[in-house]
């Protein structure tokens, strides 16, 4: 798959960094690169890379597998950047040696379903970042992680729309579908988004898609009666589906089976709520 990028676009990445920042996330990449550590960079430099719509953050976004995890830390702990594991589910941090900026070192999505695998380096799209080649995570899984994000401070969807209209056309559809897997909902919500904000555009969605996910839908309905009680509210947001499980007696949906976190991975999550608004 080519990337959706131009010229213009990689000099606004590199000159809206602050000099300090840039050697940061260069050093780091270069750390890694030695340190034979597999990565790829996400967050705001591969999303404005498919989309083109540029934004200055104070962190760099680089994926890696969980088993990968250790050797990274190590690395960059011998460049010089202090490390921790944030949240085992999912996130760990190296910072640069004045605090000011830091790099997320992800392995998984914040709610335990988007895990890092072979399959996200197999289908990375090659790139240069900050001059330096680098390869980006594949619009497949950038859309994956993204779709679970519906905070009340924080939601997704517009990403999602924005992605969808960029490369709509180049997605593999048959991969995109099994990552969502048992949560298809999901996606079909934000396809259905994407047809009210962009409606002379709904044609990018291939009619096959819409009519395996509506044909899905119809089938489910109604739904069959379950043994417990389930809200998998709690995948689409850590905070606001908390009633639901902890006055409500309904079951967290992050738990197995149709989860894969653990109760001390939720409450280390929700205890972190407070300091990350």
């Amino acid at each position: 798959m080519m990337p959706l990028t131009n010229s213009h676009e990689t000099e606004l990445d590199e000159t809206i960094l602050d000099k300090e920042a840039r050697l940061f996330y260069c050093s780091a990449m270069e750390a890694l690169e030695r340190g034979k550590v597999p990565f790829l960079v996400g967050g705001a430099f591969a999303f404005s890379r498919y989309t083109g719509i540029v934004r200055h953050t104070k962190d760099f976004d680089i994926f890696l597998k969980f088993e990968d995890l250790p050797q990274a830390r190590q690395t960059l702990e011998q460049a010089g950047y202090r490390t921790e594991l944030t949240f085992p589910h999912w996130l760990a941090k190296a910072y640069h040696p004045q605090g000011e900026y830091f790099i997320d070192l992800i392995f998984c999505s914040g709610n335990g379903i988007a895990r890092v695998d072979n399959a996200w380096f197999e289908y990375a799209v090659d790139e240069t970042v900050l001059e330096q080649p680098v390869k980006i995570l594949p619009p497949e899984e950038i859309i994956w992680s993204k779709a679970f994000i519906m905070e009340r401070e924080r939601y997704d969807g517009a990403d999602i729309a924005h992605l969808l209209r960029a490369c709509a056309e180049k997605i593999n559809w048959t991969r995109l579908l099994a990552r969502f897997d048992e949560q298809w909902r999901v996606l079909l919500s934000h396809l259905v988004l994407f047809g009210f904000i962009y409606p002379e555009l709904t044609n990018k969605i291939p009619a096959r898609v819409m009519d395996y996910l509506m044909e899905k839908l119809r089938r489910s309905q109604p739904a069959p009666a379950r043994a417990e009680k389930v809200c998998q509210g709690t995948l689409v947001s850590r905070e606001q589906y908390l009633v639901d499980t902890h006055d409500w007696g309904y079951k967290d949906g992050r738990l197995p089976p149709t989860g894969h976190m653990n109760e001390e991975e939720i409450a280390q999550w929700t205890e972190a709520i407070s300091t990350h608004k």
